[in-house]
């Protein structure tokens, strides 16, 4: 199975279930999939979460669940690259292989309930309420477990998750098919540009040019994968932005407009309200 760029996960060809941790600067920064199941508790760092056609904010104290196969990144926020910061990510990790398991222990009839609800959850989950908070205790617990211990505590995870009714889908769009590599990098490319220079000017051209295609093929390139324009991707894009300096900072709204990338103020107070129901000054009076 075709990855989108090569995330190897160390473990043997018969491990059902990995614990890792990301500890750093910033967390892995390139788009990526792969065919294990991942269950991800952010502990420290803040960012955008891309996966499949689905944009938003990750920060401490969230959890995400991800289907086999999902393109993925967790784009740690500028000052987390900054070597002049003092900024730390750290994330604890389960990646499950249902694949180790074989084809004949899956079907038992025991199996039965779980081997239906992984056919029919696909996608990215952000985990909330009280299943986040057990899912959190059970993974802060779950290195140096061994053996059968190992696996009875991650099928208890499994099975939290499955009777969960706290798990919101973010995605809109499935793909139908995974990524090639190719394809993969090239999005991986573009993706990267775009959050680093949002605040910025970027043209249609600039950002085809990254993906070494035409405009015209770029822009159905995007569409297919994101489920959105380049220009909708964007605004999505800088009005996050906006929303991160709203609650952190202590700037104007017309200082936040320009920082996100905006040059009209009338436009960004329009646009954000669109986006997110209510204007730049009634979402930072919530803030406070």
């Amino acid at each position: 199975m075709k990855k989108i760029i090569s995330f190897q996960i160390p473990k043997s060809n018969k491990e059902f279930v990995r614990f890792q941790v990301d500890a750093g600067k910033h967390f892995y920064d390139k788009l990526h999939q792969h065919p294990q199941w991942q269950l991800t508790f952010i502990i420290e760092g803040k960012g955008q979460l891309m996966v499949g056609d689905y944009l938003g904010r990750f920060g401490p104290g969230d959890m995400f669940l991800f289907s086999a196969n999902m393109p993925h990144v967790f784009r740690s926020d500028a000052e987390y690259f900054d070597p002049h910061e003092d900024k730390q990510s750290l994330g604890h990790t389960l990646f499950f292989d249902f694949e180790a398991l074989g084809k004949s222990l899956m079907e038992v009839e025991e199996f039965a309930g779980l081997s239906q609800w992984l056919q029919q959850t696909k996608g990215c989950f952000a985990i909330q309420g009280s299943t986040k908070n057990n899912l959190k205790n059970n993974l802060m617990n779950y290195p140096g477990l061994k053996g059968l211990k190992k696996i009875l505590a991650a099928l208890e995870i499994l099975n939290v998750l499955q009777e969960s009714q706290e798990l919101t889908a973010l995605n809109r769009l499935i793909p139908h098919k995974d990524f090639t590599e190719s394809e993969g990098k090239r999005m991986g490319k573009v993706m990267s540009f775009i959050l680093s220079q949002s605040q910025n000017q970027i043209s249609l051209s600039e950002v085809a040019d990254v993906a070494s295609l035409s405009k015209e093929a770029f822009c159905r390139f995007f569409k297919e994968r994101t489920g959105k324009t380049f220009t909708e991707f964007l605004t999505q894009v800088r009005i996050h932005q906006a929303c991160q300096l709203l609650q952190e900072s202590e700037w104007s709204i017309s200082q936040i407009a320009y920082q996100s990338g905006f040059e009209n103020l009338s436009y960004f107070n329009r646009t954000f309200k669109k986006v997110q129901g209510e204007t730049p000054k009634e979402y930072r009076s919530k803030m406070i």
